[in-house]
């Protein structure tokens, strides 16, 4: 595991933990929006072992679809999990109204542990 990625899993897991409290602080918005940087700095992770690195968003979902969950490297709906946390995060930061339910908050904190623990499955020992 090279140094950026170690660095990009320590932002996955420091998000996850923002997701935490801010779910336990019933910020439920802001909570699924960290859950899904987790994922995300998780798969920018996971591409880098394939020499992929992005900067739109949207670039880094379809590579991680393309290159793991097509692939069957990782579980098909852990890309999944990447769109519908991206969905979540944009409700959660730009929408305005209800927002995000407390239950939908603690399920993207649930798939985000998922998603990171197979990441770091793949990537192996730092």
């Amino acid at each position: 595991m090279t140094s950026d990625q170690e660095q990009l899993l320590k932002k996955a897991h420091d998000s996850l933990l923002a997701a935490r409290v801010l779910d336990r602080e019933e910020m439920h918005d802001f909570s699924a929006s960290r859950s899904y940087y987790a994922m995300f700095y998780a798969a920018q992770a996971l591409l880098l072992d394939k020499g992929l690195s992005f900067s739109k968003h949207s670039a880094v979902i379809a590579a991680f679809g393309r290159e793991f969950a097509k692939q069957g490297i990782v579980p098909v709906d852990f890309h999944r999990f990447l769109i519908e946390a991206q969905e979540d995060r944009n409700v959660g930061d730009y929408g305005i109204g209800p927002g995000i339910s407390p239950d939908e908050a603690r399920e993207q904190i649930i798939r985000a542990e998922e998603f990171i623990r197979v990441i770091e499955r793949q990537l192996g020992p730092a």
